[in-house]
């Protein structure tokens, strides 16, 4: 199932209590770009919604609700399809290109987008004369593509300690850092790390972390994007392996939204800027990342277009 966001109950409150949304905006210094979202039934923040209940003196459901479109996943099933009969020049095909090259690229991989489409479509990769590209490159690209099939796969599966221990060991089995015992691929990190300067969880306290992480997750009775860039967050902030922990962590958000019937998103050059400010951020102003995030949706739903499958 897709949902779709209404804020009729928004608009029908302001009316009730002869307020406009200009002068409600203008007493809680909300933006005009965030206005426009309330008319366009775009993703708000909940820091923001509870601050106009809080103005209104109302509950959260009387100004927003959640609309379900009964469908269950066109994409995830169009995904399990292609994937299944090997289809060529699919959802699926652009799927994996897409992602991989898109998640590899902001970690630093020096392959090309052209080339990514290569190693996927020919299992081969073509250089020009003199240039050379590093082995991990292109070992950490075709396991990347190994890592969506798992991921298409276990979609609606919970999350677990296991799945996501899985996924960076088919992302890292076979590259140089594999070779080093202290890199421990597919378990826990042994070494502390950190991640854009911040310190993260010691290694000493990453299972207790992470699985009370999964354990408040999936303990929710419903779900809503926020949550998924919450966990997206949370674990970012964890940090448990050595190193994957980025790609990793953008697999399990893709994972999600087609578990909660969300429209997935994808992290490109152009907003990886925007996206490591915004988990920075995070505990003071949701909406970068959110944004971010959404912005990321934007990207996906093109894709979703072309191949004319429905999500709203």
């Amino acid at each position: 199932m897709f949902m779709s966001i209404s804020y009729k109950g928004l608009f029908e409150v302001l009316n009730k209590k002869n307020i406009s949304i200009s002068e409600m905006s203008k007493d809680l210094k909300i933006s005009s770009a965030t206005q426009a979202k309330f008319r366009k039934g775009e993703y708000v923040s909940l820091q923001i919604l509870e601050s106009i209940c809080k103005y209104l003196t109302v509950n959260i459901n009387d100004v927003v609700s959640f609309i379900t479109i009964d469908n269950p996943s066109a994409l995830y099933e169009r995904l399990k399809e292609e994937m299944s009969h090997k289809i060529k020049g699919g959802i699926y095909h652009e799927t994996q290109i897409l992602l991989t090259y898109n998640s590899n690229h902001i970690e630093g991989s020096q392959l090309s987008s052209d080339q990514t489409r290569y190693i996927f479509e020919t299992n081969t990769i073509g250089l020009a004369k003199g240039n050379s590209i590093n082995v991990d490159d292109i070992i950490e690209t075709q396991n990347h593509f190994r890592c969506i099939d798992y991921m298409i796969k276990s979609a609606l599966e919970p999350l677990s300690e296991a799945l996501i221990k899985d996924l960076h060991k088919i992302l890292k089995t076979g590259t140089s850092d594999a070779k080093l015992d202290w890199f421990n691929v597919g378990d826990y990190k042994l070494r502390p790390n950190t991640v854009g300067g911040l310190e993260t969880t010691k290694p000493i306290n990453v299972q207790n972390e992470l699985v009370s992480l999964i354990g408040k997750y999936e303990i929710k009775q419903a779900y809503t994007f926020e949550d998924i860039i919450e966990f997206h967050y949370q674990f970012e902030c964890i940090h448990p392996f050595q190193d994957g922990n980025g790609r990793v962590g953008r697999l399990i958000a893709f994972k999600e939204c087609l578990r909660h019937g969300f429209v997935p998103f994808t992290i490109d050059e152009n907003i990886k800027i925007f996206y490591y400010r915004g988990l920075k951020e995070w505990r003071n102003e949701k909406e970068y990342l959110l944004d971010t995030c959404l912005s990321g949706q934007d990207t996906y739903k093109r894709l979703l277009d072309i191949f004319n499958i429905s999500y709203e």
